[in-house]
Formats: structure tokens, sequence, C-alpha cells
């Protein structure tokens, strides 16, 4: 009986069109784009923490009150019915979805600000080759990079304010760092040590050392960073717990934040893959070559200064003149900055080896600065694109792009005139798979940071990892930092093979000359977002996305 009466009051209840009191009224839904952007302005808003003592506020307490207006952004974003847009305003409201979904992530597990002592790094001397830094970074940094010295009056109190608000954050740290990742705070601790040292230099630079006001701040940065890293130091023995964020995390985070349709399981069947097929190349290249004189190093800095100028005009006449992309005047002056000098030999690590025997191959992954000089010069009509996504969801697009042009050169024939050239090539490839199915392990925690950097440093041709155990240390401890990022050169590159592969299937289809020229052209007007979606607004295949779009959610 009391079955029945139950049955007949929600019987009743929907009859007359009433709510139980809990349930919400659902949002009404919105086919406008502007609506989008709207959202987007919003949400880039909310993104931005409040401030706790003239810092960013990363407590807990923060986070716990700020939760149910994230899930009202959320919630106002799937009230969106984006179905009847062109794709390129579909693929904008999929950079809100997983920008918000690595909002999602970070909050409940990734939290940098809980577990990752190298998050309040908050002094930083060089712009980043991608977007933003490189792994998770507060939103309130001090870019020394930005500052032209001697300093005018408006920059000198731009930079005492910046500055301020190290002292505040540092200490609010020793409270927030309640997380037990063992290796991410032991590696992180130089971090904060590098910082102090950048501080110490910076005490040096005449201006600073002629404006009390200035060095009264960096002598306050510098104390406090110093105290910061005594702390971590007295702390770091009673950190015992993983680092890594396991398999199942990790894909989901790879799918639904970076928007990569593949699996951790994928990932490390494509590297080693990627790994073999550059050590055999590079075997099979060295055999070709066997009769021709080995690459010969510059050994002063005047010929690596020829070296350099001869190679970036090389590699802009080869892109020019035999149409792989269009060059815009903005090309050249954004790679002269970046030829870099001379080395002496017992100081080069893996980067400047290459360098020094022919700049080429690295001054095609240097397309990172052509992309960056194109967002300054020709800002992306979209909102959602003119700006540097968050969490380093560009990775896939920026550093798959970049790696994946050091093949594709190589292949058009940017090496013809020096076949020992193409070694390199193959080098930097297996060093890059190499790092990055080491950082899979570790991230899975079936490896210690140590014991990934291992495989990164035996599997590099020629020992060329061995030199200089900075970088090593460097790049381990940012891809253990930053999920998918230490493999994002090689999986980001397949992704950009793939949507050649398939634009070009398509002009084939439709009896349509394919050029290299264009498919550069229109993936570079897209700009820096997952290839996933630049695939998908290029060709109108959206199988990669929906796959990932239709997953269960585990967040």
């Amino acid at each position: 009986m009391k079955h029945t009466s139950i049955l007949l009051f929600l019987f009743f209840l929907i009859l007359s069109g009433c709510k139980p009191a809990d349930q919400k009224e659902a949002l009404p839904v919105s086919t406008n784009y502007q609506d989008l952007e709207k959202l987007f302005e919003e949400w880039r808003a909310f993104e931005k923490p409040p401030l706790l003592n003239g810092a960013p506020d990363y407590t807990a307490a923060a986070f716990e009150k700020r939760w149910p207006g994230f899930l009202q952004l959320r919630e106002r974003l799937h009230a969106i019915d984006k179905s009847s847009w062109p794709v390129e305003q579909q693929v904008d409201w999929y950079i809100v979805w997983a920008e918000m979904n690595g909002y999602e992530f970070n909050h409940n597990t990734l939290k940098p600000w809980q577990r990752d002592p190298a998050y309040y790094k908050s002094l930083w001397t060089d712009k980043s080759d991608v977007p933003a830094h490189e792994g998770p970074t507060h939103h309130m940094t001090t870019e020394l990079w930005t500052y032209t010295f001697p300093l005018s009056d408006a920059e000198r109190e731009r930079l005492i304010k910046d500055l301020q608000v190290i002292p505040s954050l540092n200490e609010q740290a020793k409270s927030n760092l309640t997380g037990n990742a063992k290796e991410l705070w032991i590696a992180g601790i130089r971090d904060i040590q590098g910082q102090h040292s950048d501080l110490q230099q910076l005490l040096t630079n005449e201006t600073v050392k002629n404006n009390p006001d200035l060095t009264d701040a960096v002598q306050r940065a510098l104390t406090s960073t110093q105290e910061f890293v005594s702390w971590l130091e007295k702390e770091a023995d009673k950190k015992t717990g993983p680092s890594g964020i396991g398999k199942e995390n990790y894909t989901w985070y790879l799918q639904h934040v970076h928007l990569v349709p593949l699996t951790w399981e994928d990932e490390v069947m494509l590297l080693k893959t990627e790994l073999a097929h550059a050590w055999s190349s590079l075997k099979l290249e060295e055999h070709r070559n066997r009769k021709i004189a080995p690459l010969q190093e510059v050994a002063s800095p005047e010929a690596y200064n020829a070296l350099a100028a001869q190679a970036a005009k090389s590699l802009l006449d080869f892109l020019e003149q035999e149409e792989i992309v269009t060059v815009k005047p903005y090309f050249a002056p954004a790679l002269d900055e970046q030829l870099g000098s001379f080395v002496p030999k017992e100081k080069r690590n893996f980067f400047y080896i290459t360098s020094h025997y022919d700049p080429r191959p690295l001054y095609s992954h240097f397309y990172h600065w052509f992309e960056l000089a194109r967002m300054d010069q020709e800002p992306h009509a979209s909102k959602m694109r003119q700006q540097a996504l968050l969490y380093n969801i560009f990775d896939s697009r920026n550093e798959g792009l970049a790696t994946a042009v050091e093949e594709l050169f190589m292949n058009a024939g940017l090496y013809d005139d020096s076949p020992r050239s193409r070694e390199i090539v193959h080098i930097m490839a297996a060093q890059r798979a190499a790092r990055g199915l080491g950082s899979l392990y570790a991230h899975a925690n079936e490896m210690t940071m140590e014991e990934a950097g291992a495989i990164h440093s035996e599997y590099t041709p020629r020992g060329w990892m061995k030199t200089e155990k900075e970088l090593l240390l460097f790049e381990q401890h940012l891809y253990l930092r930053q999920p998918g990022y230490g493999t994002s050169y090689i999986t980001g590159k397949h992704l950009v093979k793939k949507a050649m592969a398939e634009y070009a299937r398509q002009q084939e289809l439709a009896g349509k000359e394919f050029k290299v020229k264009d498919f550069f052209d229109q993936l570079n007007a897209i700009d820096n977002i997952p290839i996933s979606l630049g695939h998908w607004q290029l060709t109108g295949d959206d199988r990669d996305i929906q796959t990932i779009a239709n997953s269960s959610v585990k967040k």
C-alpha cells in the first residue's frame, strides 16, 4: 500500500507539472554564438583567483567557496546548442569546454598549489617559445624579460609592484603545500633556488642599485625566497608519496583537456614506434652517407655566427622558393632573435650540440617563433584564439607542429645540399621519443623521475643527452608537473601528419592537386589550438572530437 501511495503521488506530480523542491530549473537553451563569446570572457575572469594579501588566493577555503561559481559557468556552456553553427564556431565551443575540463582536473586531481612547489616560482627571466610558460604557473608571475633596462619611472613602479607579490605568495605557499608528492617536492626546490639566484643577480643591476625602493622590493623577495627554500628543505623528509597521476587520470586528462584522442597505452605504443623508427632511420642514413665526410662542428664564435646566419637564410629561402608556406614579413625578424651563440664544447647541452653542426634542424623547430609573431601581428578574429589557451592545451599544436616540420621540411628537400644533416633530424626525433616514453612511465608511477631520465639519456643516439644534466633534469621535472607535455612533441607530430594525410586524401578524391603551401597556410590560419580541432576545421572530419566528447565523463 505504501508503494502504491508513492506511485500515485509521483503520477499526480507529473500531471500537475510540478517539480520536486530540490530539482533545479534547466537553463534556457541558446543558439547564439555571441553568448559563447560572453561566457568565455566571464570564464577567463573567473579563472583568475581573487587576491589574498596582494597575491593570488590558492587556499583550500577559496577553492571550495568558488566551486559553485564554476559549476554555474559550466552549466551555461552546456546550455548552448552549437549544432547549427559553422565548424569554426563549434571548434571555439570545444576550446572553452577543454579549458573548463582543465580547471576541473586541476581542482580535483592535479592540484599544483598543493602538490608542486615549483608552482610558486614567480620570477621568469626568459620568454617561452610557446604561447604560455610550459607547465603549471601561478597567475601573477614577474616576467623579467618584459622589462628593458635602464627602467623608466613607470616600468620601475611596475617591477616593484610585481616583486611585492613574491613574499606574500611564498608565505601562503607554506600553508597550501599539503601534498605528499615526493619527487615533485624535491625537484621543485631547485626551481625556487633558481629564483633566489635570479633575484641575487637582479640586485647587481645598476637601475636596482640606484633606486632604494626597488632595492628594497628585490631584497624582500630575496629574503622571502630563501626562507621558502629552507622551509621546503625542512619538509622534504616528510614526503613519501607518488608524483605521477596514474594511467586512468592521465588518459582522461589527455583526452578531455588537451583533446588528444589517445590513451596512456596508445602513447606508449606510439612513442616506442617512433623511437624504433628514428634509430633505424638514423642507421640507414649513416649507411647511405658512409662515403660522405662527417659534419664538422664549428669551433669559434665567428664560425658559429656565420653558420647561423647562413642556416637561417637557407631555411627561409627554402620555405619561400619551394612553396612550403607563405613566408610573412615577421618570419625573418622572429628567427633572427633566436639564432643563439657559440657555446664551448664542454658546456653544450643536446640542442647546442646539434646547432654547432647544422642549426637548420633546430631552426625548423623554431617554427614556434613564427607562431608567436603571428599571434602578435595577426591576432585571430575569434576571442577564444587570441590568447594562449590555459593549462598548456596548445601543446599538441605548438610542440607537435614544431616537431613535425623538422621531418616534413627534411622530406621536402631542405637538406639536399647536406645529406649528413638528415642524421640530426633522426637523432632529435629519437631524443623526443625517449624522453616522452620515460615521462609516461613516471606518470604511471612505474618509474621514478631518475629512472625515466635514464630512458631519456640512454636511448638518445651518440650519447648526446649525457653531456649536460641540467637539461635532463629540467625536462623530466616539467613533464612530471604537466601531464601530456613530454609526449606532445611526438603525439602532436603524429596528429599533424594525420591531418595532412586526410587533407591530401580529400584533395585527391575531389580531383584537386595537393599543395603543401595551402595545407600549412590553412593550418596557420586556424591558429594555436589542439591539432584534433585543427584537423576538424581543416577537413570537416570530427570523428576524434566526437569520440572524446561522447566518452564517459570520469571527473
